[in-house]
């Protein structure tokens, strides 16, 4: 059996089905109980257990063949990054103490930056939980397609979206969430000693890529329109953000190419899910 966080989200709602489809057991790990009843009509057992809550990771981790962890996203951190390292700390408590038979972590490209920015968070869960005496798994994803759901509206309304990655024709390595959860589920099924990290990207999209996607699928002329440096904090500001800086900093190592991958091209993982059909699904969704 296969214990999963963040099950109820994209990705990890994506790696248990991807398990019970290859007819694997899926216990699912949820912090809302009333996230519980729609996973156990899929036949999978149901553990409540907050992610900073060693005791009760203990025992949703206890007697699994493999376990799957997703570090819940912060996108505006504390300066210290305290709530992501809160988790992994309970989660590293709980992984030691009942040794599941392996482990696949959610990471990032670039995590291996030394660089400060929001993708820091990554780094520390690699740094924790790399030293765990059990075979581990660092999935390191590319930039999420999905993350374009911000982009329907604009594209929709006005025919323009605002980018904060440029130049708006240099591609930067993307993934979509499918993928991810597929992948995750065959690492599980796999057998390996230490610490190992994969590496996995879709495709090589551009700005201006995502804006022709949105163009084909609406039928409607759709543009990039490249958000000034200058502007960035103080309108994440005006968002109700506290400490932009984290995320200002991550996009520039995008833009500047530091938040990249550490491995050579021909060892990175590939996902099959095209661009052109996450905007279509964004679309019907929204």
């Amino acid at each position: 059996m296969f214990a999963i966080t963040g099950i109820s989200g994209q990705v990890g709602g994506a790696v248990a089905r991807a398990l019970i489809a290859d007819g694997k057991r899926v216990r699912a790990v949820v912090r809302n109980a009333d996230k519980g009843p729609a996973w156990a009509c899929q036949r999978c057992e149901v553990a409540v257990a907050d992610l900073d809550d060693a005791a009760a990771l203990k025992k949703a981790f206890a007697g699994m063949e493999g376990v799957f962890f997703l570090l819940p996203p912060v996108f505006d951190p504390s300066p210290d990054f305290d709530e992501a390292r809160r988790v992994i700390a309970a989660v590293r408590e709980a992984l030691d103490a009942v040794r599941p038979a392996k482990v696949v972590s959610l990471s990032t490209i670039g995590a291996q930056a030394a660089q400060p920015n929001l993708l820091q968070q990554h780094r520390l869960q690699e740094e924790s939980l790399g030293t765990l005496p059990l075979p581990i798994t660092f999935l390191r994803a590319a930039w999420f397609m999905e993350n374009a759901a911000w982009d329907v509206a604009p594209a929709r309304t006005t025919g323009v979206i605002p980018s904060f990655l440029h130049p708006l024709d240099r591609p930067v390595p993307m993934v979509a969430t499918a993928d991810i959860g597929r992948v995750a589920a065959e690492l599980l099924q796999e057998t390996w000693q230490g610490r190992r990290v994969v590496e996995l990207e879709g495709a090589r999209v551009a700005p201006n890529d995502v804006a022709a996607a949105f163009s084909s699928a609406l039928g409607r002329e759709v543009r990039m329109d490249v958000v000034p440096r200058a502007t960035w904090e103080a309108l994440f500001r005006s968002q109700g953000m506290k400490n932009p800086v984290p995320r200002a900093q991550m996009l520039d190592g995008f833009n500047e190419g530091w938040i990249a991958f550490e491995g050579d091209a021909s060892s990175i993982r590939k996902g099959s899910v095209s661009l052109d059909t996450v905007i279509q699904a964004l679309i019907v969704r929204a």
